[in-house]
């Protein structure tokens, strides 16, 4: 669209400004272009939850347009959850209908006085008052906004944990239903949003987003959209959605259990995607221009958690399920559609619980500390009921909404060795000592504990290639390889970069650079080669680690839990494993160009990718 929408929310002052072109080539769009607005414009070292913090609503240049799978948008600000760059990605339709409103992104700053929601519509934006919206869940909140400003309006928003401040709190949208909705879940951007007292984003537009060669573009992407029709990804995730990894990951002895103490879950039947399936399953649910349909649509047909929603994800089983020891599938869907309501990411919330019950059991925690809750592994009830306790800070919730690095702190106790995070975020359910190169993609991403910025989990759990990388495959998963690292590195550059063109990352499983690179051409108007589209992933990649460098972060830091690095796993396929990083982060730093002592990217790395201008930041 050629337009960002700049609001202060301090003054309530709205305005438009217009990316110049060399800066669009550079950096595209979505999570790149917010990267370089971060570096511009937020101070070093400022709070997370102060007025200097920008909070960064941003689409990608084949958002809303019909190739496959390109409904997403980016949400950066600097995390409150990890105190460096922090970023988040959702789908759905709400990143279309943004753009459709007339604009590629938003950049909100300052503090609201009082909360407000903001409104864009065929060009036009305004501030509302949303007093009445504030202590509303996200349904609720979706709901009364719709009934003022017409059913067609699409809403982004958040839901009590953003406004309490929970340090993982989400940004929610397309929750027209109770317990429905897609999140963009990670490094606290719902809470960011919480502290500046906005509580949504109300979308609606039609404008038409323009293509240089709309015929050759059209065929493209029928052609792509075909191509994903036909493919085993399609069948996979069609059928089981990403509860299809629940077996895969469990065999190889890697399902994080128990706070991670082992990596096999015996009871795996009973919360799969067959049990999904056969129990709750109702539908599935499509994003925009989805071929795929992965989401899925449940329903708790009777007991105390009889309900509806959508949901859950593989993660969410992890997090809620085998982290927390508990099997009872019924109870993992009901806190899954919570933290839709409340607006809390899945990940953190679970992870955090599951440490949690680790303290109580070692007797860190006590029944005093809890208020009489009983934190014990495959407690049922308290995974369901802590949903609702965590994002309104009641009691022990007001600890737990901190995340399992501040609790550690305030713990001591050397609880800190079995907090289950990278940088602040905690980690998805992959034990990297049953496939040790996913050991190096968390404690290299940008964001910290991640599965997404280089999905290695894809080749190292399920041994399939996957075409965003040319040869990108990987060797013994029980053997730390460091010519392994260069695809690790080659992974974080492509995936990276499906967060600044707007694209799902699934995608990368069956289109390759040389597809999407065509693409971006016919959409664009100039050339776009596979060289040149992973060149821009490695800008971008060098660009957050910038931020994250002048933030203070630096080789100490790209590590992992010491559980994984010094405890062996007790039982399964990958019993007595652990992971042995440095050989690992000497060979990666070699690929990237980053000096392996103090972990900063070197000064002709930088020259070589046309950042010249931020060596300033961090030397």
């Amino acid at each position: 669209m050629g337009k960002i929408l700049r609001v202060d929310l301090t003054n309530g002052k709205i305005s438009e400004e217009f990316p110049d072109e060399e800066t669009l080539k550079l950096y595209l769009g979505g999570s790149g272009i917010a990267t370089k607005y971060m570096i511009d414009e937020i101070p070093k070292g400022i709070d997370p939850l102060g007025p200097e913090n920008k909070l960064i609503f941003m689409t990608g240049p084949l958002t809303g347009t019909p190739s496959p799978s390109t409904g997403r948008y980016s949400v950066n600000a600097k995390s409150p959850l990890t105190g460096v760059w922090g970023e988040a990605n959702s789908a759905g339709f709400w990143g279309r209908d943004l753009k459709r409103s007339g604009f590629d992104g938003i950049i909100f700053e300052g503090i609201s006085p009082k909360p407000v929601y903001l409104v864009t519509e065929d060009g036009k934006a305004e501030l509302r008052d949303a007093s009445h919206l504030w202590g509303k869940n996200t349904s609720e909140t979706t709901r009364i906004i719709k009934e003022d400003l017409g059913n067609k309006f699409n809403i982004a928003c958040i839901g009590i944990a953003g406004e309490n401040l929970v340090k993982y709190a989400a940004v929610m949208n397309d929750c027209d239903k109770p317990n429905y909705g897609r999140a963009a879940g990670r490094c606290g951007m719902g809470t960011v949003m919480g502290s500046k007292k906005l509580k949504a984003i109300a979308v609606k537009g039609n404008a038409k987003i323009e293509v240089a060669n709309p015929e050759e573009y059209k065929i493209e992407a029928k052609q792509r959209y075909d191509w994903v029709n036909q493919s085993l990804l399609k069948m996979t995730l069609e059928v089981f959605g990403t509860a299809t990894m629940v077996d895969l990951v469990n065999i190889k002895g890697g399902l994080p259990t128990n706070n991670w103490q082992t990596g096999v879950f015996p009871a795996a039947d009973k919360i799969n995607g067959t049990a999904i399936n056969e129990t709750i399953l109702t539908g599935r649910k499509p994003c925009f221009a989805c071929p795929i349909a992965c989401g899925r649509l449940a329903e708790i047909k009777e007991g105390k958690y009889k309900s509806t929603g959508e949901g859950p994800e593989y993660e969410t089983l992890g997090a809620f399920g085998t982290m927390c020891g508990v099997d009872n599938l019924e109870a993992i869907t009901m806190a899954h559609f919570l933290c839709n309501e409340y607006g809390l990411d899945v990940i953190s919330a679970g992870n955090t619980i599951g440490f949690a019950m680790e303290c109580y059991e070692k007797g860190i925690l006590t029944k005093e500390d809890t208020g009489g809750l009983e934190f014990n592994f495959g407690n049922t009830d308290l995974i369901v009921d802590l949903v609702s306790i965590i994002s309104k800070r009641e009691g022990i919730g007001d600890l737990l909404a901190e995340g399992t690095r501040n609790m550690a702190h305030k713990l001591g106790k050397d609880s800190i060795r079995f907090a289950m995070q990278v940088k602040g975020l905690e980690l998805p359910a992959y034990d990297s000592r049953a496939a040790k190169i996913t050991g190096l993609a968390y404690a290299t991403a940008n964001r910290g504990g991640c599965h997404i910025t280089a999905y290695i989990e894809g080749p190292a759990f399920l041994a399939m290639p996957f075409m965003i990388v040319e040869n990108a495959t990987v060797g013994d998963s029980l053997t730390e390889n460091p010519e392994d690292t260069k695809v690790v590195k080659d992974f974080e550059d492509a995936f990276g970069l499906f967060d600044a063109i707007g694209g799902c990352k699934f995608m990368g499983m069956v289109l390759s650079s040389e597809d999407w690179a065509s693409l971006l051409s016919k959409l664009l108007g100039y050339e776009i080669t596979k060289e040149d589209f992973a060149k821009i992933g490695e800008r971008l990649y060098n660009l957050a680690r910038i931020y994250n460098v002048r933030e203070g972060i630096t080789r100490a830091d790209d590590t992992l839990p010491p559980r994984l690095l010094e405890d062996p796993l007790p039982e399964g396929p990958a019993k007595g494993m652990t992971v042995n990083l440095d050989p690992l982060l000497d060979a990666y730093y070699d690929y990237r160009g980053w000096d392996k002592e103090t972990g900063k990217p070197t000064k002709e790395k930088l020259k070589e990718l046309g950042l010249d201008w931020t060596i300033k930041e961090i030397y």
